[in-house]
Formats: C-alpha cells, structure tokens, sequence
C-alpha cells in the first residue's frame, strides 16, 4: 500500500482559533493598527528608522500605490477544500512561500532583537535570514532558531576576505543560503533619521557579527573599545565599487547558492543569472535607498521573464496582506518576504509579537488562497490578477 501524504497544516485555522477563543488577540490584526501601534511603542528615533524611507518617501509610497493596481480575479467552485501552501526554494523547505526578510539593528525595536524574531520564525518552520547589519551573531541567531530554515543577507565589504569569513561562518551555523544585498553600495539619504543626526551603527548597535569576526578583529590591530571598532566598520561597510566581478568571485569561494536582493532591470537579472546566482530577489530596499525608484512589483513581471525558468524570482518591498502576496505570487515571484510588519510585531512582543504577525499574515495568505479559488500558491499565474480598470 502506498504511505500516505502528510496532510499539510491548516494555516488558516489560526482564524478559527481567535473566534473560538472568544478574546481579541493581544497585538493587532489589521496592519495599519499593527504599524500605528508599535510606531507609538518606539522611542521617536526608532520609530523613523523603522518607518522611514529615502527622500520624499516617494518610492516607500509607489510600493503600496503598486499593489492597488492590480485586482485579484476570484474564480468559484474549484474545491479548494484542502489546500497545501507549502513549497520549496533553493532546497529550503517552508509551509508557505513567505519568508522573514533581513532587517539590521533589531536592538533599537526590542531587547531580544534578532534572537526573538529568529526564534519565532523558527518555531513555524518560517525561512528567517539574517541580515549582516545584526544586534546578535550569527552565531547565537543559529542557536536562537533552532532546527528551523535560516539563511545569511551579506553587505559585501570591502574586504574581500571579510566577505568570505561571513560567509563561511554563515555555512557552519547551518545558514542555507546567502542572499547578497546590491543597494546599499552607499547609505541612502533618509531625512527621518539626518533630522535627528541617528545612525545606530555609530553607537556600535548593529555590529555582532562584525566584533564577533576573527578576520574583522584582525583588522583592528589590537586596539580596543568601540570607536576604533565604529571607525573601522565605517571602512569596511560601503563599497560602491562593488562589480558583477565580485559577485562571482564570491560565489566560487562558497558551496551556499548565492542570491541576489536589490533587482529591477531585466538587464541586472540577466547579468544575475550569468554571474553564476541561484536566484533573485527583486527589490527596492523598502524604499529606504533610492527616492524615486521603480516599484518593486511593477519592476516583477519583466526580471521574471528575463531569467532562466531554473532561476527562482522572490520579492519584497511593500508586502503587507495575503492578498498581497497573492498578487506577487501570481505575477511570477516564487515567494516573499516580509521586513516591516514583522518589525512591528517584534517592537510591541518581542518573539510573540513577530509570531502574531507571522501566524496573523500565513492565516490570511491561506484564507484569501482560498477565496480566490486555488489549492496551491503553485496554481496561480498571471491570469489569476488583471489591471485594476
């Protein structure tokens, strides 16, 4: 007799659950109240880093006034009964195509900084990643996450061999990947945080795996305490002269397939798949980078068609709703991540908080899944969504 299938987890039942239980959940469900709420929560200077976008905040707003333009097309009696969100990206197994995307300086949101929102992730079988810009190691986020899927985002330095010692270090703690983030070669002008002259990495916040690196504190020459650190950080962290060169230099020093976060341009993708990556991930830094920019999803649909079909195509900047992700799956991305509503969650719960927005945001994605008429985010295509008229 042939062993049956494990039948997948009821994602939305955390709906039932809240009406079962009778009480209104401890944090917001609506995102808005969620961002409101823990916007509050934060002291002013957080609250803008978080918020925060480049500019005007223009490209922030393009993220969301993208998402609008696009409607999903229900379809009806389908039997969507029993419904299997899982999937699996560059070998990483996950209940749903949605991951916990890489978001530096998690101390100045919580005491428990990446540690929590690592070990929430966790705890779901959510693929968390890690960015480099930490408040912990990588390390401790490892033993933090437990058996869960974990990869590593790297700022490339200007040290090459820094690089590499992140990298490899990233491989022993398990990290299964590394996502290498290509817009952030210099810091983007962010009003919010220039009015209040606040960076954290210059208060040392954000640099474990930095102080935590033998090849890093090689590079110190002995010298101790934080400013000789911060100013050696501040040498090593920008690197505008980064090349496609670089990127395949470091993808033969590393058996980890190599991911590349910050694509817009069918051009870059194409290049992407050339230099030897594993997959992309189109983006827009959040808005945080470049004012103006393209929307992320508007830039979705032209890097999918320019790779090979072997390359997958993840996405962030702007997700907030299941329906949201729907959208973005439906328009070729083989999965998202979600950097600000897990940062909010994280700012008003610690690891509760994040598995809230988690377990509130996998609900939804498998509620709206449903109602749209399809068992498996593998069945929607660019006929389940038309432009909004």
């Amino acid at each position: 007799m042939a062993q049956e299938l494990e039948r997948p987890e009821v994602l939305g039942d955390f709906q039932n659950d809240i009406y079962a239980g009778g009480q209104a959940p401890p944090y917001p469900i609506d995102w808005r109240q969620l961002e409101a709420a823990a916007l509050e929560a934060l002291s002013p200077e957080a609250a803008g880093y978080l918020a925060g976008g480049a500019g005007g905040e223009e490209t922030v707003r393009a993220n969301r006034e993208a998402f609008d333009r696009w409607r999903i097309v229900p379809r009806m009696l389908r039997g969507v009964g029993t419904r299997d969100l899982r999937t699996q990206v560059l070998g990483t197994e996950m209940p749903a195509p949605v991951m916990v995307g890489p978001v530096g300086v998690q101390q100045i949101l919580h005491d428990d900084a990446e540690l929590a929102t690592a070990a929430a992730a966790g705890s779901l079988g959510v693929p968390y990643v890690h960015s480099t810009a930490a408040s912990a190691s990588i390390e401790d986020v490892a033993a933090a996450n437990g058996a869960g899927p974990r990869w590593f985002q790297l700022y490339y330095p200007t040290d090459r061999e820094l690089a590499v010692s992140f990298v490899s270090r990233a491989a022993a703690a398990g990290y299964t990947a590394v996502v290498v983030t290509l817009d952030t070669l210099v810091l983007g002008w962010r009003p919010r945080d220039l009015a209040r002259a606040y960076l954290p990495f210059l208060q040392g916040i954000g640099l474990a795996n930095y102080i935590s690196d033998p090849v890093f504190r090689s590079r110190l020459g002995g010298a101790e305490g934080m400013r000789p650190t911060v100013e050696r950080w501040i040498e090593v962290f920008a690197n505008p002269d980064l090349s496609w060169e670089d990127i395949a230099w470091l993808g033969e020093r590393t058996e980890l397939p190599m991911v590349l976060k910050g694509i817009c341009s069918a051009d870059d993708a194409r290049h992407a798949a050339d230099c030897g990556a594993a997959g992309v991930i189109v983006s827009n830094h959040g808005g945080r980078q470049l004012d103006g920019a393209v929307a992320a999803l508007d830039a979705l649909p032209e890097v999918v068609a320019a790779v090979p079909a072997r390359l997958p195509v993840l996405f962030d900047s702007g997700i907030r709703t299941g329906a949201d992700a729907i959208k973005a799956l439906a328009l070729g991305a083989q999965a998202v991540l979600l950097g600000r509503p897990a940062m909010w969650g994280l700012a008003l719960g610690g690891e509760e908080g994040v598995r809230h927005v988690l377990r509130s945001f996998l609900a939804e994605l498998d509620n709206a899944l449903a109602m749209a008429g399809y068992r498996s985010p593998r069945e929607l295509s660019a006929q389940s969504v038309v432009p909004r008229p």
